[in-house]
């Protein structure tokens, strides 16, 4: 593994921690510098690899990048996500009602609209805003890692979630005033709306199908890189608030988890709406969650 690899793995596993940069330095008898350079890559110790995952409570082979990398706070998964998204040149997903790549242009916006309201109404008002902050960049930095490598995108969406989405709107369950709930709804019409059109323009590198009964336990990915292929089991749709969501994201590389994603991934493929069914089939849920 490279020295940046275990350098993006410390970086993830400190957020998941929950701990602060100063805390770990001084526990280690570092400076705070010392311990970002760790993390864009410097040269590193096994016995520092090893008092960090002490600290850290997780095994030595987590920050090596060996078997599973386990997350429960979405700041931390995000990062991690947005790590692999920075090699991929493909990526997958089967389940959930949307998809980040391929969201509306006025997605991205609306999401930071709805996350501030709902910390502003947090218990901890300064926390929640805070992580909402570092979610949101994670975002913006994951647009700008689309919009540079312009990875193949194939996205199989559940038709239940997506009427659930359609019910409650973007950021289903959080804490929102009645005029931006009503907007919240609005903008997942606006987001089935988008995934219709997208599928009847079929741009380069996108395809989208539209998964029927049964719906996928949870949502997850594949991304699949020069030298290398992830999979990641999600809990966290895209539009879940950081101090509202609830759950364990597992990501790993062993290549036997990525060969059973991919043959169920296929499976799916195979038997879902595509084409003009799926934007049709879009357009009958749309009408039927908000008749005219």
């Amino acid at each position: 593994m490279r020295f940046d690899e275990i350098g993006q793995q410390l970086r993830t596993y400190r957020l998941e921690s929950g701990l602060k940069a100063d805390e770990i330095a001084a526990r280690l008898g570092i400076s705070r510098a010392a311990l970002y350079r760790y993390e864009k890559g410097e040269v590193i110790k096994l016995d520092t690899v090893r008092r960090l995952a002490e600290m850290l409570k997780v095994s030595p082979l987590a920050l090596l990048g060996i078997g599973v990398d386990y997350f429960s706070r979405i700041n931390a998964f995000l990062e991690r996500q947005r790590q692999i998204e920075e090699e991929a040149d493909s990526q997958v997903q089967l389940g959930g009602a949307l998809c980040f790549p391929v969201a509306s242009d006025g997605f991205d916006q609306l999401l930071r609209r709805l996350w501030l309201e709902a910390a502003s109404l947090a218990p901890d008002r300064a926390a929640a805003r805070s992580l909402a902050e570092q979610c949101l960049t994670s975002l913006a930095q994951r647009r700008l890692i689309l919009a540079q490598r312009r990875p193949s995108i194939t996205t199989l969406l559940s038709e239940p979630a997506i009427r659930r989405l359609l019910a409650d709107g973007i950021g289903a369950g959080l804490p929102l005033s009645e005029r931006s709930r009503a907007e919240a709804r609005a903008a997942a019409v606006t987001e089935a709306e988008n995934l219709a059109s997208k599928i009847e323009q079929a741009p380069l590198g996108v395809q989208i199908g539209l998964l029927q009964e049964p719906e996928p336990s949870n949502q997850s990915m594949i991304y699949r890189a020069r030298d290398r292929a992830h999979v990641i089991a999600n809990p966290f749709p895209v539009d879940t608030h950081p101090s509202w969501g609830l759950g364990i994201a597992a990501i790993t590389a062993a290549e036997d988890a990525v060969g059973i994603h991919q043959r169920v991934v296929e499976a799916c493929w195979k038997n879902a709406r595509k084409g003009m069914a799926a934007a049709q089939r879009l357009r009958i849920l749309i009408a039927e969650a908000h008749p005219a």
